[in-house]
């Protein structure tokens, strides 16, 4: 299709914005959301807390990560039972799924879910983990307690506090893009983190776009691919309205 593809460029630190823009009449940005989303859980040196990519990373590559123990998997998502999964396979003694609303919110899809329990994994809805027990750098325990997601705000329900035995635990509650990345390059973010885009999916800088995971929230594979020929169409009409047609007119 004539494609010309340039392996081994680091957007923002081999290649800038500025410097595309002196190249090329519309930009595409679908670097994605690869940035762990995590919270404090110790205070202390700790071992065996992962992020999920570095987990299944390991996992297809047929690297094993040792000692995993009891495994408390935090979030509800693809990628939780992904990582939960993967533990089991890993060696894990147990896997557990922590998850802060119900069954029925849970954005896993559905065989996913049915998968994992099938591969002995456990979940526990309407829970949050609060913290982590630590001695000697090792987890032995997480402190959680119980939550109410009846509507659309998560609260914590009053003493109801109670411990899970963890050997590790694994943060699969969502990716986010690389912010000081995208705003080193001139362009606008929302509250979540995301690039703000119009309803032709260009961004605040004139001549680029975006789409995908870095300016969807909980975005899917389909949604990507949805986001990349929605944007193909609008950056054609772009260049043909604002070159083409100026051309013609010279």
């Amino acid at each position: 299709m004539g494609i010309e593809i340039k392996t081994n460029i680091e957007f923002g630190k081999d290649v800038t914005l500025d410097e595309l823009k002196k190249e090329y009449k519309a930009i595409f940005l679908g670097i994605g959301a690869d940035i762990p989303s995590t919270y404090k859980l110790t205070d202390k040196e700790c071992k065996n807390i992962y992020k999920s990519n570095y987990i299944l990373k390991e996992y297809n590559a047929k690297r094993i990560v040792e000692n995993l123990g009891d495994v408390i998997v935090i979030g509800g998502g693809n990628v939780a039972t992904d990582s939960a999964r993967a533990a089991i396979r890993m060696g894990a003694r147990s896997s557990t799924i922590v998850y802060r609303r119900d069954e029925n919110k849970m954005p896993a899809r559905k065989v996913e879910l049915e998968e994992a329990i099938k591969d002995g994994v456990k979940v526990i809805y309407n829970t949050k983990v609060l913290s982590a027990d630590v001695n000697s750098e090792e987890i032995k325990s997480v402190n959680c307690i119980r939550t109410d997601s009846s509507t659309e705000k998560v609260t914590d329900i009053e003493n109801s506090e109670f411990s899970l035995k963890a050997g590790t635990i694994i943060f699969a509650i969502g990716l986010k893009p690389d912010k000081k990345l995208i705003e080193k390059q001139g362009i606008e973010l929302d509250e979540k983190g995301l690039i703000k885009v119009d309803e032709n999916y260009m961004t605040n800088i004139e001549g680029v776009f975006a789409g995908g995971d870095v300016s969807q929230n909980k975005a899917t594979v389909c949604k990507a691919i949805e986001a990349g020929k929605n944007a193909a169409e609008a950056i054609d009409k772009y260049i043909s309205v604002k070159f083409i047609a100026i051309q013609h007119l010279q």
